[in-house]
């Protein structure tokens, strides 16, 4: 088509009502759907599955790390199908085939979820090009691939029952797109999620008409410390959010733990229970006509600070 796209007249659908044909409870539903998380053995990813699992999803994890969090396995007490994959969101050739084994294991993807990322603390004129290579690459290509490889399994199979829509999709972007962190110097961090926050809304405009929603959620400021490949990483996590890593950062750097405590308007660290409700929200029918939409969740850091 050179470049042009053709979109079909639309007839307009005169139902004044239909708000009483659909249960808020139901709306809310994912029971029957797949919804893949990359990220997602620890930190928020794994919060958003247990969201995911509480409201009927089933849940394909996909992580770089051999060995989840211990909570991962509190996940088998939910009526739904769970599995863990050692994957690669950098390496497309190792995700698609990962990807691949997902549909066969679930028999489709309903929604893909992208909470994995890395977020180094390190001045700009420090930063060293392989590095700053590896932060795009696993922030804005692992998240490019990811949702590629879920659209094209999406436009490929047919929507569930009483489903017009084929799927969902939502990246885990963060406040630091729209300002720097303070206490951190994160440059390259934030020009990734600059990235993933500008793909979610162009997206989600090239998709519309194949059924496809695209949003992102933009969590505030902190950090999260794992290990991996034995050296000491700052994993995606420039967020106001709690978690057992996050309070093991603020102990050992107290002013870290002060800023996000008490320059929120709402002089608390966020808590990953205020991501869950907003997630299901995204990838369920609750959200039929929401798309291209980036939604804060940072206790109003973004609206202005207190200190």
């Amino acid at each position: 088509m050179n470049g042009s796209l053709v979109q079909p007249r639309q007839i307009l659908k005169a139902d004044a009502d239909s708000f009483l044909k659909h249960n808020v409870l139901d709306l809310f539903s994912l029971k029957g759907r797949t919804i893949v998380i990359t990220g997602g053995s620890r930190g928020i990813g794994l919060a958003l599955a247990f969201a995911v699992a509480e409201v009927g999803g089933n849940v394909a994890i996909l992580d770089i790390l051999s060995e989840p969090h211990p909570h991962y396995l509190e996940l088998e007490k939910f009526d739904v199908k769970v599995k863990l994959y050692k994957s690669d969101v950098t390496n497309f050739g190792i995700l698609k085939a990962t990807f691949d084994e997902i549909v066969q294991d679930f028999g489709r993807i309903d929604g893909l979820v992208t909470a994995a990322g890395i977020c180094p603390d390190e001045p700009f004129v420090d930063r060293k090009p392989e590095s700053v290579a590896r932060c795009m690459n696993i922030n804005v290509l692992g998240t490019y691939y990811a949702a590629q490889l879920a659209t094209a399994q999406m436009q490929r199979q047919e929507p569930l029952k009483d489903v017009t829509r084929r799927g969902s999709i939502v990246f885990i972007a963060s406040i630091a797109a729209y300002v720097a962190s303070k206490g951190q110097t994160t440059s390259d961090y934030c020009a990734s999620k600059g990235a993933v926050l500008s793909l979610a809304k162009a997206l989600g405009v090239e998709l519309a008409m194949s059924g496809i929603r695209v949003n992102s959620i933009s969590p505030g400021s902190v950090a999260i410390l794992f290990k991996h490949h034995f050296s000491l990483l700052i994993k995606s996590m420039s967020r106001y959010m709690m978690t057992d890593m996050t309070l093991d950062l603020a102990q050992k750097y107290p002013h870290l733990g002060a800023i996000m405590t008490n320059e929120p308007p709402m002089r608390r660290m966020g808590d990953r229970t205020d991501l869950k409700g907003l997630i299901v929200y995204l990838l369920s029918d609750a959200s039929s006509y929401t798309t291209s939409e980036d939604h804060l969740v940072t206790g109003g850091i973004h609206a202005g600070r207190l200190l």
